[in-house]
């Protein structure tokens, strides 16, 4: 018996806009200063990963990045510092939830191995 966490944050509407997923999009705009290449990077298509980071935007009311205009291409993201700090944020968030998920699931499959053991013995 294992446990598997997946964490969420949803809106008013219920529809989640943040995730470990919206994570490591922020982390590829990051790596590769483009939506485009981050959303090939992760397999997405590039309306889905535009989708997931405006609902991330209008959800938290903040942009997480800003378009950079010049050099070669005259093109590129670079994430705010706002962005940066949400992003500690959520890693912090997500380790100590999921510390504290594992603490409780490791009490409850000790209860649920002596419920086990009780009823073989009748």
């Amino acid at each position: 018996m294992e446990l598997d966490t997946k964490l969420y944050i949803t809106g008013s509407d219920g529809k989640k806009y943040m995730g470990i997923g919206v994570l490591w999009l922020l982390e590829e705009i990051d790596k590769s200063k483009s939506l485009r290449s981050a959303s090939i990077n992760m397999g997405l298509s590039y309306s889905k990963a535009y989708g997931m980071l405006k609902r991330l935007e209008d959800e938290v009311g903040r942009p997480f990045v800003e378009r950079k205009r010049g050099g070669a291409t005259r093109e590129g993201l670079e994430l705010t510092p706002f962005a940066r700090s949400y992003m500690d944020l959520y890693r912090e968030f997500q380790t100590s939830a999921k510390e504290a998920a594992e603490k409780e699931f490791v009490s409850f499959r000790e209860k649920v191995e002596t419920l086990i053991e009780e009823d073989r013995n009748g």
